[in-house]
């Protein structure tokens, strides 16, 4: 495990020439999602630190407690790399302007995200309900995908966006809750 994040350290650097890195700090956003977290370890036990050392440089990485504010706030320029999906890398920083290279797949969703519902035993049920996800996020294409698969569209229910650090206290706090999501 600590090459394959020492790597990541590394990976970080090698998106720039040598001379392009010299004694410059980079900010890197993170949101909590399994394959993340070690971003949060590199952090505290110094890895990154010790690793940019050799390089002139400083990488600070820092939490952001809801993923779309991360994606955001890197669109924005607040930093200069953000733990992201491949395909919200691919979409949201490309509409806000923002040239962006993939530099790690440091985790891919593999059945990760489903639709959950307390009430709803198939897609069809949906129709009429309120389903609360991350919009415009993996989450949500999964529940386009769902619903064109089965005749349906984002029409035949209302999708209300949700902060992925409330998903989950929403759908326990809810008799008849319906998300999307990857907690």
């Amino acid at each position: 495990m600590k090459r394959s994040l020492t790597v990541m350290a590394f990976a970080l650097a090698a998106t720039t020439t040598t001379a392009a890195y010299a004694e410059k700090t980079y900010h890197i956003a993170w949101s909590h999602y399994t394959g993340w977290e070690p971003w949060g370890w590199i952090q505290e036990t110094g890895l990154a630190k010790r690793h940019m050392k050799a390089c002139n440089a400083d990488v600070q990485i820092r939490l952001i407690n809801d993923y779309i504010e991360s994606v955001n706030l890197y669109t924005a320029g607040e930093f200069d790399g953000v733990a992201v999906t491949n395909m919200d890398a691919l979409t949201i920083p490309a509409v806000g302007g923002r040239d962006t290279t993939a530099v790690i797949v440091g985790d891919f969703s593999n059945g990760n995200d489903a639709i959950v519902s307390k009430k709803a035993g198939s897609v069809k049920e949906l129709k009429g309900e309120n389903v609360k996800l991350v919009e415009l996020s993996v989450s949500h294409y999964l529940l386009a995908r769902a619903l064109a698969k089965n005749g349906m569209s984002e029409r035949d229910l209302k999708v209300t966006n949700t902060s992925d650090a409330d998903i989950g206290s929403l759908f326990t706090s809810q008799d008849d809750a319906s998300v999307v999501t990857w907690n």
